[in-house]
């Protein structure tokens, strides 16, 4: 599939979007100095070519308490377990992100605990409980002093 092709205004539409997702066509064309028209229906076209595929929200997690962020990587047993592992990956709540990956690991989770404790019991309780899974490597992170996620440059 051929990438779209986003010209300069369509760049500034996402770069407003990303900065506030519930920005309206009025503000932004507002912004932009062109007509509400024209990002109503450029909106559209890079949501049809599934450019634009949703709004979301940003969450302090910290304030609701999810403390602990750590990344692990998890070696399968086998290849073709991916599949199974991945359904019940998916089930755990506390598994916010989750990538099959070349490298080291053929998977790599984010997890939200609220604290080591509750990540401890996490990993022994569900985590290990997944039998396709042969190994896996906690890492946690102190900080997070970049995020640029939904902040994708636009530049290229």
């Amino acid at each position: 599939m051929d990438p779209y092709k986003l010209d300069k205004v369509d760049r500034q539409i996402l770069q407003r979007l990303q900065q506030d997702s519930r920005a309206s066509y009025q503000e932004i064309a507002r912004d932009l100095i062109v007509s509400g028209g024209t990002i109503h229906v450029r909106f559209n076209k890079m949501k049809e070519a599934g450019v634009i595929t949703g709004s979301q929200i940003n969450v302090d997690y910290n304030r609701l308490g999810l403390e602990v962020c750590a990344f692990v990587g998890i070696n399968l047993k086998n290849a073709k377990d991916y599949p199974s592992a991945l359904v019940k990956l998916k089930n755990f709540v506390e598994v916010v992100d989750i990538h099959y990956t070349t490298g080291s690991y053929s998977l790599f989770i984010k997890i939200l605990a609220r604290n080591t404790k509750e990540l401890h019991l996490f990993m022994i309780e569900k985590l290990q409980s997944i039998p396709e899974i042969q190994s896996t490597e906690t890492i946690i992170s102190l900080d997070n002093p970049v995020s640029r996620e939904g902040e994708l440059p636009l530049s290229h």
